[in-house]
């Protein structure tokens, strides 16, 4: 990839840019991927500080019954699925944190290194509470405390993890590319 072609404006085929799909590239993303995520790790972990502090298991009701506050301490997964295979999810993690973080580091496109951000910090700090939260290092339990309905109670970390899926599905039905085009 050559130097002048990134920063330009490019559809998803490669070809000079239409005004239907248009795509920025930067050498800068990967950074743009770092500050996203570091941004959702501060976030998130210090909304679980306060939710450790000031919480309880009791709900407090937000929008009624659809949404509230409620502190829980999770083991396993979405829905406390696999409560007794939380050290599985910290290797989960571990493994996420290191391949979204090398995909990352080679995507050029503004777009995408914002949906590897959310992901990259959602990723991360899951295995920041796996790792150092009790019972024990790997087996930590993730603290939740968005209850949403009587369906599940998540955290930042997850609310990035799905707006990162939701992006990713979106900029790959729109075909825009993680890197310019090469050129022949």
């Amino acid at each position: 990839m050559s130097d002048h072609s990134l920063g330009r404006v490019e559809a998803a085929d490669g070809s000079p840019a239409s005004t239907a799909r248009r795509q920025r590239f930067t050498r800068r993303a990967p950074l743009i991927t770092a500050a996203v995520a570091v941004a959702i790790i501060a976030v998130d972990q210090l909304s679980k500080l306060w939710a450790a502090a000031q919480l309880t298991g009791a709900r407090i009701p937000l929008l009624g019954d659809l949404l509230g506050l409620q502190l829980a301490y999770n083991p396993g997964a979405a829905f406390s699925i696999g409560e007794q295979f939380t050290w599985i999810f910290t290797v989960l993690a571990g493994l996420a944190v290191v391949a979204v973080g090398v995909i990352a580091y080679r995507t050029r496109s503004l777009a995408w290194s914002v949906a590897w951000g959310l992901l990259l910090g959602g990723a991360v700090t899951h295995l920041a509470d796996r790792l150092f939260r009790e019972p024990g290092f790997g087996v930590g339990h993730v603290v939740d405390f968005i209850a949403y309905g009587s369906w599940f109670i998540g955290n930042v970390a997850d609310v990035a993890i799905f707006a990162a899926a939701i992006l990713i599905i979106v900029l790959s039905l729109l075909g825009l590319r993680m890197r310019p085009a090469r050129r022949a």
